[in-house]
């Protein structure tokens, strides 16, 4: 499974930013690493980006990137805005081209949804629009506004990284339902609980004992932190001194 996160714009880009200053760039890329980061850990799946933090990549070049990779599915992510002022406008919409298949429909609606779950603003629903990454791209693409930045009080949650956090679970929850991803197995760590099935008998005539020796600290406090975790796994430890 290929996926392209694209952070719209760029951090110079002219414009798009709050009216106190922050560039819309810098919660876009923001998202879309959290994102990443979230998505690395499911199987069999690729994440690319179309943005890079040295410049405004242009609309065609990210497009192109996405189409030559062949990648499955497209996520551009933006900040939304009503004029260049403070003013009322709020809320999250997600949009498609009006001609992409049923499934970027889909997709954006899973989107959509998790989005105004988990942020609680205001559902704008999805819509249609004839935007470049969603007309030129080969695949299924859909495009998140992830609240208004000339809203007083969005423009703080987007400075927020538990929001920024928030939007990206909420995105990459939706492409895991809708693609049907699996979580890469964890690695067990655990000690394992003792078996009597596999220790040795005790020879009846055998002198002296047979120790085991699971960890030698320099600082006490080491032992003792080992001592407690064998014991949550029924082992009986005990510290020697020598």
């Amino acid at each position: 499974m290929k996926i392209m996160l694209d952070a719209g714009h760029g951090y110079n880009t002219p414009g798009k930013r709050t009216p106190d200053g922050m560039p819309e760039y810098q919660f876009n890329r923001a998202v879309a690493a959290y994102a990443k980061k979230a998505l690395e850990s499911y199987q069999n799946t690729t994440v690319y980006f179309a943005h890079d933090d040295s410049r405004d990549v242009p609309l065609k070049e990210r497009t192109d990137k996405a189409n030559n990779l062949k990648v499955d599915v497209y996520v551009a992510i933006h900040a939304n805005a009503y004029g260049s002022t403070w003013n009322n406008a709020n809320g999250i919409e997600t949009y498609v081209y009006p001609t992409k298949p049923k499934e970027a429909s889909e997709l954006a609606q899973k989107i959509q949804r998790n989005l105004v779950i988990s942020t609680g603003l205001t559902d704008r629903g999805v819509k249609t629009a004839d935007f470049h990454v969603l007309r030129e791209t080969h695949m299924t693409a859909v495009l998140a506004e992830c609240g208004f930045m000339t809203n007083r009080n969005e423009a703080t949650l987007l400075q927020s990284e538990t929001y920024r956090k928030t939007c990206a679970e909420a995105i990459v929850k939706a492409l895991a339902d809708q693609y049907k991803l699996k979580l890469k197995p964890k690695t067990d760590t655990n000690i394992p609980s003792p078996n009597t099935s596999i220790l040795p008998s005790p020879l009846s005539n055998a002198k002296g004992l047979y120790k085991v020796q699971v960890g030698a600290f320099n600082d006490r406090k080491n032992a003792e932190a080992l001592i407690n975790e064998l014991k949550k796994h029924g082992f009986s430890p005990f510290i020697y001194f020598e």
